[in-house]
C-alpha cells in the first residue's frame, strides 16, 4: 500500500478542491518544509513568517490533515468504543472516556452493539478504521475470543471482569454494591427480598451471588428467591407481573440494574402498588435513568468518570509503554439512598 501523503483527500464534500500545503507554501513564498515545520508547531520560523504562513493558511481555508499524517507515520491515536444501544450506562461511560481520551491527545470512535450485528462485526469494525486500542462497554464474547482480542490489539474491559484472557479489566467491586445494598434493606426490617436477575448480563452472576450471600449471612437462606431477567426494562415488567401473579408479593426488589428497576416500578404502578409504601425497589448502577423517575430510585452508584479514566489510562501505557502487562482496576461502589425504598408494609397485608 503506498504511503499516505498530506493533502491526499483532494475534495471536500461539495466536489471542491481543498487547498493543500502547497498552496500555502507558494502563497506565503516559502518553502513547503518550512510550513510544516509551523503547523508541527516545531522551532525553525520566525515569529513574523510564522505569522504570515498562518495568515494565508487561514485566507486560503487550509487546515493540516492530521489523521492523514499521523497514519503516515502508522499511528491514528484512536481509541475504538463499544457500547450497547439502549444502555443508558454505557452511554455514561461513553460520555466519561471523551474528556480522558482528549487530555492524552487521542481521539474516540464509537461502535454499537445492536439487535443483528453480532460484537464480532463492531469490534472488526472498529479496528478497520485504524483504532489503535479497544475499550469494550460490557462485552458480551466468551474468554476465549476476548483473549484472542486481547493478543491482536491493546484491550480493555469494563464492566465486566473477564478472567483468564489477555485483557485489561476494570470494574465496580459488584459484591460490596450488593451488600451495601441488601444492608439498607434488612436495616429497614425487609426479610422478603427478590432478586430479579440479569441473565449473561454485565455484572449479573456477581451480583446474583452476593445477593444469596447476603441472604445466608443474616440467616433467610429459607427466603431467597431469583427472579429470572436481563437488564432491560421489558424484563423488570415481566419479573414484576409474576410476582404480582403470587399470593404474597415481596417487600422489597432488588434489581439488577435501573433499568430493569424501572421496569418493575412501572408494572407495581400500573398495578396500582406504592413504591415503597406496598414493595421497595433498589437498582444497580445509578445511570441517568435513576434521576428522571416520578419516585427517585435508591441505586448503588458506579463512577463513570472513574472507569473511564482507568480504562483510557490503561489503554494509552500499554500502547506508549512496551511491556506494560493487562491490569485490573475494581472501584468501590456507593449506594445511593434516595425515595423508592422505606420501611416494609405490615406483614398482615397482600
Amino acid at each position: 500500500m503506498a504511503p499516505l501523503r498530506e493533502g491526499w483527500q483532494q475534495v471536500d464534500t461539495h466536489g471542491n478542491r481543498r487547498p493543500t500545503m502547497a498552496d500555502v507554501a507558494a502563497r506565503a513564498g516559502v518553502s513547503r518544509a518550512l510550513v510544516s515545520i509551523v503547523f508541527r508547531g516545531e522551532a525553525g520560523a520566525s515569529s513574523a513568517t510564522r505569522e504570515r504562513i498562518l495568515r494565508v493558511a487561514d485566507e486560503l481555508g487550509y487546515r493540516p490533515d492530521s489523521a492523514a499524517r499521523l497514519l503516515a507515520r502508522g499511528h491514528s491515536r484512536t481509541l475504538g468504543v463499544l457500547l450497547t444501544l439502549h444502555q443508558p450506562f454505557d452511554a455514561d461511560l461513553a460520555e466519561a472516556v471523551h474528556p480522558e481520551a482528549e487530555k492524552r491527545g487521542y481521539d474516540i470512535l464509537l461502535a454499537t452493539n445492536a439487535p443483528g450485528r453480532s460484537e464480532r462485526k463492531a469490534v472488526e469494525a472498529l479496528l478497520s478504521h485504524r483504532c489503535e486500542a479497544l475499550i469494550l462497554l460490557g462485552p458480551g464474547s466468551g474468554s476465549t475470543y476476548l483473549d484472542e482480542l486481547g493478543r491482536r490489539t491493546v484491550t480493555v474491559s469494563v464492566g465486566r471482569r473477564i478472567t483468564g484472557a489477555h485483557v485489561d479489566n476494570v470494574h465496580t467491586a459488584e459484591a460490596k454494591g450488593v451488600r451495601q445494598a441488601m444492608d439498607h434493606l434488612l436495616g429497614l426490617g425487609h426479610r422478603r427480598i427478590v432478586h430479579v436477575d440479569g441473565g449473561r448480563d454485565p455484572g449479573s452472576a456477581e451480583r446474583r451471588r452476593a445477593y444469596r450471600a447476603a441472604m445466608r449471612r443474616h440467616g433467610l437462606g429459607d427466603e431467597i428467591r431469583v427472579v429470572p431477567g436481563r437488564q432491560t426494562e421489558e424484563a423488570g415488567a415481566a419479573a414484576a407481573r409474576s410476582m404480582l401473579a403470587e399470593r404474597r408479593l415481596p417487600t422489597a426488589v432488588l434489581a439488577s440494574n435501573d433499568r430493569s428497576a424501572l421496569g418493575l416500578m412501572m408494572a407495581f404502578a400500573r398495578a396500582g402498588l406504592d413504591v415503597p409504601g406496598d414493595v421497595s425497589v433498589v437498582g444497580y448502577d445509578d445511570s441517568h435513568l435513576s434521576h428522571l423517575m416520578p419516585v427517585g430510585l435508591t441505586t448503588v452508584r458506579q463512577d463513570p468518570a472513574r472507569l473511564a479514566e482507568h480504562a483510557v489510562r490503561f489503554a494509552v501505557e500499554r500502547l506508549e509503554g512496551e511491556g506494560v502487562a493487562p491490569r485490573e482496576a475494581v472501584l468501590d461502589p456507593k449506594l445511593v439512598v434516595r425515595a423508592s425504598t422505606g420501611l416494609p408494609r405490615d406483614d398482615t397485608g397482600r
